[in-house]
């Protein structure tokens, strides 16, 4: 345990995080910058002697648990996690779950990519993050519930509304198969993540389809560069396909763009500018 570092680097994340971010009030007379001792130790569910302890080196070993706490209340990401469990000499165990905070500047790139529709998708295949563009294209996710924004979810267990399968994907078979190996990964990355195994157990116990594919073993897709969807008011609309991997959250950012001149492009062009307000056709 390196308690010189633990401490350095315990106080550099506190000092980055304003109150805004965690719900705290600003107030009048703040003299430290970011959170205070007391904030981190009351979010992380521990005692503020003991984690003011910890920022002076003076600190017995933080158990797995304390860790935990601190990871959450600091805000960590993957790998500060891992960088903060081994400076108290504990090794990093599995990951806790799949990331759903997106970072402010991937939601800044979605907002910058008006032509084309793109989304952010975890590791579960939970769409946590779009522009207007994917709503109009898709549906309105805003209008959804988490477990209805699960696309692994909707593949294999519906709703399947009348243009099709998943918004009448050309390649729902190949998403479909596609999506069942990579969940397959993504299980095996979070083996203690309760909502993961219980989202297998579902599509297992619902889809025989699903079962057969999962009891393939195969984690290795292949990616699709060219799809279409059949979109109620515009028809069918064909998009290439390029997806970003964002590796220290587990994300993925999927952006549909259409040929250049295409009836496809101006079909986008049209969703930008009616939007979600018919959306309520396709439900």
């Amino acid at each position: 345990m390196d308690r010189r570092e633990l401490a350095d680097f315990l106080r550099s994340r506190r000092e980055r995080i304003a109150p805004a971010d965690v719900g705290l009030p600003a107030g009048p007379r703040r003299r430290t910058p970011g959170l205070r001792r007391e904030e981190v130790a009351q979010l992380a569910f521990i005692s503020t002697e003991y984690y003011t302890r910890l920022e002076q080196a003076r600190a017995p070993h933080p158990s797995r648990e304390v860790l935990a706490g601190l990871a959450r209340a600091l805000r960590l990401s993957d790998v500060e996690r891992d960088h903060l469990h081994h400076l108290a000499g504990v090794p990093p165990g599995p990951l806790p779950g799949p990331s759903r905070e997106v970072r402010q500047s991937i939601l800044d790139l979605l907002r910058r990519l008006p032509q084309a529709a793109a989304f952010v998708m975890s590791a579960t295949f939970e769409v946590i993050a779009w522009n207007d563009l994917a709503a109009a294209l898709t549906e309105d996710f805003s209008a959804l519930s988490r477990r209805d924004r699960n696309l692994v979810r909707r593949v294999f267990l519906g709703p399947h509304p009348k243009q099709g399968r998943l918004y009448g994907l050309s390649d729902v078979d190949a998403f479909a198969r596609s999506s069942a190996q990579q969940l397959r990964a993504t299980a095996a990355r979070y083996p203690d993540n309760r909502e993961v195994s219980e989202l297998v157990d579902e599509l297992l116990c619902g889809s025989a389809e699903f079962s057969r594919l999962w009891a393939s073993h195969d984690v290795c897709a292949e990616p699709t560069l060219c799809k279409t969807l059949r979109h109620p008011l515009v028809g069918p609309v064909t998009v290439n396909c390029d997806v970003l991997d964002i590796a220290d959250r587990d994300q993925r950012v999927v952006i549909y763009t259409a040929t250049p001149g295409s009836p496809s492009e101006e079909a986008l062009r049209l969703l930008s500018v009616i939007g979600t307000q018919r959306m309520d056709v396709a439900c």
